[in-house]
Parts: structure tokens; sequence; C-alpha cells
């Protein structure tokens, strides 16, 4: 398939292993000229917003009315997987492609520096217009379609999320003179805490919390640990969970990502297709935080579609993979959706 030979040709960009564009980076770049190339070849009209995310539009007979955009990312994180992000651009645009013109306009669009804190979907929402629909295509980075056997599944939610850095102060000392009944190791403190992340997140229902990063001053393995830097991130399905466990943990997030619900007409419309082709149609909470759940949360009527991950579920790693016919259905899926959406009133 072509969608294939084009995934394989962005995953090649800033080498391996793995994906390797981060947000910002000459590869993203070229990774967006690489799109917005395709992007012409469809006839479609390419724009770059001052933000830097990237639109092909396929206009539609009614100017006057909103669009429908459909779409994702391209940068990746370090060592990443070959469909994050690069699946929903490439589907969408194969997805406006069949549907051809229709009412409304038809936008694909590739937004910024998803990985690290949703850049461009961010700027979009607070300087430039917005879609009566957006619908992205994503991998699920997880194991429930695989696990269950279904090759789709319909998104009603994002988790929300809270993300910050934790900084334990304590005292150095000399590791072999220092009496331990004396000792103010930040370590062990910081050791503490990791636990407390766990056990916090165990309590809450559909909760997870990750302590990532852990770094040691000053670092050397006969003084004892002066401070401790941590980096927390906290998810739950919904504001009251986040805050719960964010309170449970006792730490002051630096990034909140509120919790967002997919619009229900979306995702009706996901369904009956699935349905239309006699397969189930499976519910799903994202706890990957997505574009989508951007411009839910600025009031955009937004659905997503989870296509089948394989290899137990794995992401941001060279080991993900996809089922191409999982692909391929996925893209009559979101030709499907667009249409409907396309010439709705």
């Amino acid at each position: 398939m072509r969608i294939l030979d084009r995934i394989e040709r962005i995953y090649a960009i800033g080498g391996g292993p793995g994906a390797n564009r981060v947000g910002g980076s000459q590869a993203e770049q070229d990774a967006h000229d690489l799109v917005a190339g395709w992007l012409n070849e469809a006839g479609l009209s390419v724009e770059v917003d001052p933000d830097g995310n990237l639109l092909g539009r396929l206009l539609g007979d009614d100017l006057d009315a909103a669009e429908v955009w459909v779409g994702s990312h391209l940068d990746s994180v370090p060592n990443g997987g070959r469909f994050d992000g690069v699946l929903g651009v490439l589907a969408g645009l194969e997805a406006v492609e069949r549907v051809g013109r229709r009412r409304r306009t038809l936008a694909v669009v590739a937004f910024r520096d998803e990985e690290r804190g949703f850049t461009g979907s961010r700027a979009r929402v607070q300087h430039g217009s917005l879609p009566e629909f957006y619908i992205e295509a994503h991998i699920e980075q997880g194991p429930v379609l695989e696990r269950t056997s279904m090759p789709l599944g319909v998104v009603t939610g994002i988790v929300g999320v809270a993300r910050g850095e934790v900084v334990l102060q304590g005292a150095a000392g000399h590791a072999g003179t220092t009496p331990m009944d004396g000792r103010r190791d930040a370590l062990c403190a910081a050791a503490e805490l990791v636990l407390r992340v766990r056990d916090a997140a165990i309590a809450v229902p559909q909760a997870v919390a990750t302590v990532g990063r852990l770094e040691v001053v000053p670092g050397a393995a006969n003084v004892i640990p002066e401070r401790a830097i941590l980096s927390v991130d906290a998810r739950a399905p919904d504001r009251e969970r986040l805050d719960a466990l964010v309170a449970a943990i006792g730490f002051d997030p630096s990034l909140i990502a509120e919790p967002a619900r997919m619009d229900e007409r979306v995702q009706a419309v996901l369904r009956e297709e699935l349905q239309r082709r006699g397969l189930p149609a499976p519910e799903l909470v994202s706890g990957a935080g997505h574009d989508a759940g951007v411009l839910a949360a600025a009031g955009v009527p937004c659905g997503m579609l989870f296509v089948r991950s394989g290899a137990g579920g794995m992401s941001h790693s060279p080991e993900e993979w996809s089922d191409p016919d999982d692909v391929a259905l996925c893209m009559d899926l979101l030709a499907a959706a667009l249409e409907r959406l396309a010439i709705a009133p």
C-alpha cells in the first residue's frame, strides 16, 4: 500500500534506530516538507500557519460552512515508532482523496511538536480558526485491542495529565564517616516518594502515575545525596480523580492537560460505520494525550479512532507495529466518516 511506503519514508528521516523527529528539529521540518509535497500532489491547497502547523485543504462547495479536519502530528519521541502520529496524518490524506469534493471543506492537518506538550495544537486554539469537526486516527499504544482481537476502537475520552518536577533537598556528607542516624539522604526521601506515587495511583480507579526521571546530586558513589530531582507524570480519566491523585502524591504540577470527552455525534458516526461492516465497536479511554484532546477542550467536536497496536501494544519504540489490514480498514472508516461529516448541516 502507498501509505505504508510513505510511513517508511518518514520513518527514515532523522536516522535510526527508531523514529527521531523531535519537535522543533530539522528532522520534524523535513517530515513536514515531505508531507506538504504529498498534499500538493493530491491537489490540496497547502497552508503553513504562523505556528508551523501544516494544513492541506480540499475546498468544499460551501465556502461559508465550517471545515472538517483530519490529522495528527509528525514529530516523534527519540527512538520512537513508525506509526505514532504519522498514521493519522497519512491515513487522513488517503481518506480525503477518496472522499473528494463535498459541501464542507476537508483539511488534512499535521500539528507541530505534539510529544513535548502539544505546542502546535495549543497555539492553534489560541489564535487560529478551528473546524466544525476534527477526527484523529492513532495507534492504540496499548494492548486492549490486540488482546480482544479487535482491529479498531472508538475513543470516548482522553485522560487528564498532571506533570511536574519535584526537588528534594537533603544534606551531603561523607558516605563512610556520617552516622546513619544523623543523615539527611535526599535519595532515601526520593525512594519514599516513588513508592507514594505508585500507591496513590493504585488507590484511584483507572489512574496511573510514573516517575520517569531521577537525578541525584552530586552523584558520587562516596557522597550522601544532597539533592534529588524527580519527574512525576500523573493521569486520570476525569478532573476529580486527577485532583485526588495529585493531592495524594503531594506535588505541584507545572503542566495540566484537562481530561477531554470525545463528541457523541462523531463517536456515533464511527460506531455506525464499524457496525455497518459487521465489526465490533469497542469503546476505549485514551491513557495518552493527543491533539484531539486540546481541540476538544477548546470546544471543537472531536472523535478518535484507535488502530490495533501489535507487539503487545508496544509504542514509543522501534517495535511499534500495526497490521496492514488494520491500517487499510482505518482508512476506509475515516473516509466514510469524513464523507458523512462533510455533508452535515
